[in-house]
């Protein structure tokens, strides 16, 4: 099995099956959710230095700001998805 990934900016990719949702950072409960995967030791870090665009939830509890916009991530995972329909 192969396992599949989608960029998020930078260089960094992460594990398609793992991950659970990708949200706006602005919102409150997005911003408590990054407040207590930090508390917890829970957050990885994709935004090189950069502005949070988007918070993606991973399956392991771990939470992940990255650089680029929620819809950017959403529609390459999407194509990664038609590319495995088209197989």
């Amino acid at each position: 099995m192969q396992t599949e990934s989608v960029p998020v900016g930078f260089g960094n990719v992460l594990t398609v099956n793992h991950i659970v949702a990708v949200a706006a950072p602005d919102a409150a409960p997005t911003k408590r959710l990054v407040q207590e995967g930090k508390s917890l030791g829970r957050i990885i870090d994709l935004t090189s230095g950069r502005r949070t665009k988007a918070v993606v939830v991973m399956d392991s509890g771990h939470v992940v700001p990255a650089a680029i916009a929620p819809e950017t991530i959403a529609r390459r995972l999407a194509g990664e998805r038609a590319l495995d329909d088209g197989e």
